[in-house]
């Protein structure tokens, strides 16, 4: 006999809760983001590598305490004791590091800029960490600082003890820097040029910060020499300390704060977007905006961890990529271009990698935030113009990271899921241009263009490395351009040419282990081969976790491997297989290595993206049970709410939109076709509101942990049996209803016709 009662309860915002602790409503999704799931990370062991921004969804400008030393890319870990300042940051990862970066903090009793002297004890039991809002309590000081961000500004609130002695400080970081203090205006301005690559020349971070009340004294520093009374110090590392009397316990101090990659003046126009609100009615907008965002999707009928966990990565699905744009006194949208150093019109967006991203960040971004899509677009275009190439890695400009030349996916899914930019044929003028060519860095267009245009491949022996994955990159990229081609209605050379390559996945294919293999220039499979080796002739990962990269044509890799079965029973084997390594080519075992060895799901490394799409391809072989178990099986063992919570790299929003797709129900293992693989969904009820006004429910109303698998599933209504659903109809609207079982049902979607997309068959 089961008992079920619903209480209303305070849980971060009001609830309704069963028994069995399944929540049934959410008013206030941000109640439930916490942003500091991936925090608890270190360089040799990734739980995400993230930090807690502080920030508006796509923010140019993001905040974070800092626990870290002045460029360390692991500005906030959760294990640290002490915090050293508040940092204007636009880290996109600990590994890219920083830039257009410079640090706040408040002190009593001590005047120094020196980091390890002002740094002040604080415990997670005294902050709170939320996307709109945080607060911490710095104990060797008695003072409360509080944050609340717009897009390009922040408040700051410092809450202070009775003391003659109350400073704050600016720390404008080092590799050249600005400061002048404006005491008539109760002002500090300066600029910044610390980063770590990507920027021109002419690169600055320019800065303004308006306090509420006189200071009551000022300090400046330059390198390592602090000076009393002087208002203007410009050298290599430099800062300002400037002083309060606070009249009673309690008092506050009210810090605004903008900077802007253009001028100095417009960092004073960026501070607008705090006029007409005080700290707490800016607490409230922003709380509003992200609710706005977050309840695009509503979730019913989860745990409260899971609950936790889906609205955690939807947050950080909304981060990237960033603003690099602004607004100029006429209104007009403008950038500081990171590409050629000049202010121009337009939209720029930066700070991701495409080859993380565009797996399923950028069909997250497509289906349910459209208009951010194509001004995202239109970003790349100017991109184009202003450096003669698309980025693949972003931060803020070209960077000389990862492999392949995916941008031909984010603009070819973009286009195919009816993001129409007016600068379509500009894009596909940089999709040829960066497909057939060699680029100004490894990065940039294809290393190994000349081999691959020629062999159909870039060899291993020729002095190139990760060529196996940057030849099954190539060829999904090829096809990427083909579907573009086909629906902008392209010349037929063009259209035959692109997919033509988008089987040249078929080279490297090795019949002898079923496994992709790196190929030398004469035609001959490398030697001696370790299907076990990480690195070397592929990225982050072996051939186990490559192999599977055929986003474009699971049915060829199927008939190469021998068929369905011996396809699914090769899928099978990732799992089954002990996760054993070589890493002999590194010479040490990279965190990635780690984070694969320490999860026990075999050679399956969710931690990295090249594997996180091949779960789903049991839906191409007749097997969908399967894929349903390990989605769910991934969600409940990879994912947490907590400072551990993600398995590896959250890499921008990759690893969240994973989850979010994947608890929704469908995943787009193949961007640029029309089309979501099935999975499992994980929530009781979803609904998605669509910019246009339409609605996406996902029912399932016996989900639970045991009801994992889809007994039968209906699509408005109607009985349906297909692996598969098309992006054109869901966005006219849909309800999808699934009847979940705890047995796998292994007669449905295993028909020719329920089978999901792949180039080898006739296109639909």
């Amino acid at each position: 006999m089961k008992f079920k009662f619903l209480a209303t309860v305070l849980l971060s915002g009001s609830m309704a809760m069963t028994q069995a602790q399944t929540i049934d409503k959410v008013d206030k999704p941000i109640d439930l983001v916490s942003t500091l799931v991936g925090t608890q990370s270190t360089y040799f062991l990734s739980t995400g590598n993230t930090y807690p921004a502080i920030a508006m969804p796509w923010g140019m400008n993001f905040w974070s305490p800092q626990t870290g030393k002045m460029g360390d890319g692991w500005m906030y870990m959760y294990t640290a004791e002490k915090l050293r300042g508040f940092k204007q940051t636009h880290q996109p990862s600990p590994w890219m590091n920083d830039y257009g970066q410079f640090s706040i903090m408040p002190m009593v009793g001590v005047k120094t800029f020196d980091q390890d002297k002002r740094a002040s004890y604080f415990s997670h039991k005294a902050e709170v960490a939320k996307p709109h809002y945080y607060s911490v309590y710095l104990a060797d000081y008695d003072v409360t600082t509080e944050i609340t961000p717009t897009e390009r500004a922040a408040y700051f609130r410092f809450t202070f003890p009775k003391t003659d002695e109350a400073y704050v400080l600016l720390d404008a970081f080092d590799k050249g820097s600005y400061v002048e203090v404006i005491p008539n205006e109760q002002k500090i301005v300066g600029y910044s040029t610390k980063n770590s690559g990507g920027v021109p020349d002419n690169f600055k971070n320019y800065f303004v910060l308006q306090f509420d009340r006189p200071f009551a004294n000022i300090s400046t520093f330059a390198d390592s020499m602090l000076v009393d009374g002087r208002y203007l110090v410009k050298a290599d590392h430099v800062g300002a300390l400037v002083g309060f009397q606070i009249a009673n316990p309690g008092d506050q101090v009210l810090l605004k704060v903008a900077s802007s990659f253009i001028s100095r003046e417009q960092a004073e126009r960026n501070l607008r977007e705090l006029e007409g609100t005080d700290f707490d009615q800016r607490v409230a907008v922003g709380e509003n905006v992200w609710n706005t965002e977050l309840k695009k999707i509503e979730i019913e009928g989860g745990s409260i961890d899971d609950m936790r966990t889906f609205y955690s990565c939807l947050y950080r699905s909304l981060l990237f990529p960033r603003m690099f744009y602004e607004i100029d006194a006429n209104g007009n949208v403008v950038h500081y271009s990171p590409y050629n150093g000049e202010v121009l019109p337009g939209y720029m967006f930066t700070d991701t990698g495409f080859w993380d991203t565009f797996r399923s960040l950028f069909p997250f971004l497509n289906l349910m935030y459209p208009e951010m899509s194509e001004k995202m677009q239109d970003g790349l275009a100017n991109a184009y113009r202003e450096s003669g190439w698309l980025p693949e890695w972003a931060s803020p400009g070209l960077r000389n990271v990862m492999v392949g030349n995916n941008s031909a996916s984010v603009v070819a899914d973009a286009w195919i899921k009816g993001i129409r930019s007016k600068d379509i044929e500009t894009l596909y003028e940089a999709l040829k241009h960066g497909a057939n060519n060699a680029g100004p860095l490894t990065a940039v267009g294809r290393a190994g263009a000349s081999y691959y245009n020629d062999l159909g491949y870039v060899p291993y022996d020729v002095g190139i490395n990760e060529n196996a994955a940057r030849t099954l990159e190539y060829a999904y990229d090829d096809f990427a351009i083909y579907q573009l081609a086909k629906a902008l209605n392209k010349p037929t050379d063009d259209i035959s040419f692109y997919k033509k390559r988008s089987f040249n996945y078929e080279k490297l294919f090795d019949p002898s282990t079923g496994l992709m293999r790196g190929k030398n220039k004469d035609g001959r499979f490398q030697a001696p081969f370790n299907p076990f080796k990480w690195g070397d002739a592929f990225t982050e990962g072996n051939s186990w976790h490559y192999t599977w990269s055929v986003f474009q044509d699971v049915e060829g890799l199927a008939k190469l491997m021998g068929g369905h079965r011996a396809m699914e029973i090769k899928l099978d084997s990732v799992f089954s297989l002990p996760p054993i390594f070589d890493d002999s080519y590194y010479g040490f075992p990279i965190h990635e290595i780690r984070e694969m060895q320490v999860a026990n799901m075999g050679q399956y490394a969710h931690g990295n993206q090249p594997i996180q799409h091949m779960i789903y391809l049991y839906n191409h072989v007749g097997a969908p049970w399967k894929a349903q178990y390990w989605v769910r099986e991934t969600m409940k063992r990879m994912y947490s709410p907590l400072p551990d919570g993600y398995c590896g790299d959250e890499d921008n929003g990759q690893t969240s939109a994973w989850y979010v797709f994947s608890a929704l129900g469908f995943y787009p293992v193949t961007p640029a076709v029309d089309e979501y693989v099935v999975g499992a969904p994980l929530f009781k009820k979803a609904t998605l509101h669509l910019s246009n006004g339409k609605k996406i429910v996902v029912e399932a109303p016996k989900n639970s942990d045991s009801n994992r698998y889809i007994h039968a599933m209906k699509w408005n209504g109607k009985g349906y049996t297909k692996n598969f659903i098309k992006h054109s109809e869901l966005v006219k609207g849909a309800t999808l209803s699934f009847d979940m079982a705890p047995e796998p049902n292994k007669s449905r979607g295993t028909a020719k016709g329920d089978l999901p997309f792949s180039l080898s068959k006739d296109d639909r």
